[in-house]
């Protein structure tokens, strides 16, 4: 005879008791002196739970409360063997090995399947979004930046560059007004947000050596715009984002995040392959104007000399950014061609901020 725990479904207390299956019932027996407790007919039996979610599921004598709980593994083979209601005892325990060689490869399908529609989503169903919703993802982002910064009113300095802005985006085909704001201070630097909305910095226009340089980074910016680089850089974000979460079982509120500032510079971060394509955009419509397309490559050499290392370089393959090294002779262009701006028009946008 083998034990079990006995539950009598009146009072709390587990009781060891002694099992004698045959075909027709179920004997409890007391170990100690082996009086009857109870006789369970083999009809009245039943299986509780199954052993594919419980290590131990309970048996249970159905139109009562009480419960067997049998532990161990040849007790409930033999009443399996003996009784058909627990037949299910005597099936072994599917493996977790198991379990992972089948779910694996589906979930790596899956996987799979998915970023094909997070890619194509980016590449080709982000930039159709309504013209009017791209803008108020830029614009929300900008109030974000310039709630706590001076934001730059110069109007002769504004049109120069927002005129050679609508100038590069024009060539490039691009159908929406651009609207390149100065925000005052550092760091030297320019980045474009959804919606043709463009934001520099005016430490980068303070610090560039002529106007060629402004418009090479201006032009570089105008790449990433006529691209939709911020749109497929949002859906693959948060298409990533979740993905990992229903991989992992969580939920996603990315998309309860787009009007956050912070969370959308984050995901607004270009890749390797869009700066790149920025960078030669930005030099094949400069020339397309007959204008000089060596800022481009002027702006990267001069960061590089005031830096004194090659940051992308240094963060190898964790970098967003080609090497500056790459980006400097893949721009290089002869100082030929007309100025970008002006003589006034540079000086206006020197004094944007003043």
């Amino acid at each position: 005879m083998s034990r079990a725990r006995y539950y009598d479904g009146v009072t709390a207390v587990a009781r060891e008791v002694a099992l004698r299956p045959t075909s027709h019932e179920l004997v409890l027996f007391d170990p100690s002196d082996s009086r009857v407790i109870d006789r369970w007919p083999a009809t009245e039996i039943a299986l509780l739970g199954d052993l594919e979610h419980e290590a131990v599921p309970p048996i249970a004598r159905k139109g009562s409360n009480a419960r067997l709980i049998v532990e161990d593994e040849p007790m409930r083979r033999q009443l399996a063997g003996a009784l058909p209601a627990l037949r299910a005892l005597g099936t072994p325990k599917p493996s977790a090995a198991g379990r992972v060689a089948f779910f694996a490869p589906c979930l790596a399908a899956l996987a799979a399947l998915f970023w094909g529609a997070i890619d194509y989503g980016a590449e080709h169903v982000a930039p159709l979004a309504p013209h009017s919703w791209q803008v108020s993802l830029g614009e929300s982002v900008l109030n974000e930046i310039t709630e706590s910064e001076k934001v730059c009113r110069g109007e002769a300095g504004l049109d120069a560059i927002n005129d050679l802005a609508n100038r590069l985006a024009e060539v490039a085909g691009y159908p929406h007004e651009v609207v390149v704001h100065v925000v005052e201070g550092g760091p030297a630097n320019a980045f474009a947000l959804p919606g043709g909305v463009l934001v520099f910095y005016s430490d980068l226009i303070d610090q560039a050596r002529d106007g060629s340089e402004v418009a090479g980074v201006l032009a570089h910016e105008i790449g990433h715009v006529v691209r939709y680089h911020s749109m497929k850089a949002i859906a693959r974000h948060y298409g990533i984002d979740l993905l990992l979460k229903v991989v992992t079982g969580g939920y996603s509120d990315a998309l309860n995040t787009l009007t956050s500032g912070g969370g959308l510079l984050l995901a607004l971060r270009n890749g390797r392959a869009a700066e790149r394509e920025a960078d030669a955009i930005g030099v094949e419509l400069l020339e397309r104007l007959g204008m000089r397309a060596d800022g481009v490559a002027g702006f990267f050499g001069r960061m590089l000399k005031d830096d004194g290392a090659d940051a992308a370089e240094q963060a190898g393959i964790l970098s967003s950014h080609p090497p500056t090294r790459e980006r400097i002779e893949a721009t290089r262009r002869p100082a030929t061609g007309t100025p970008p701006f002006s003589d006034a028009q540079w000086r206006a946008l020197r004094s944007v901020c003043k």
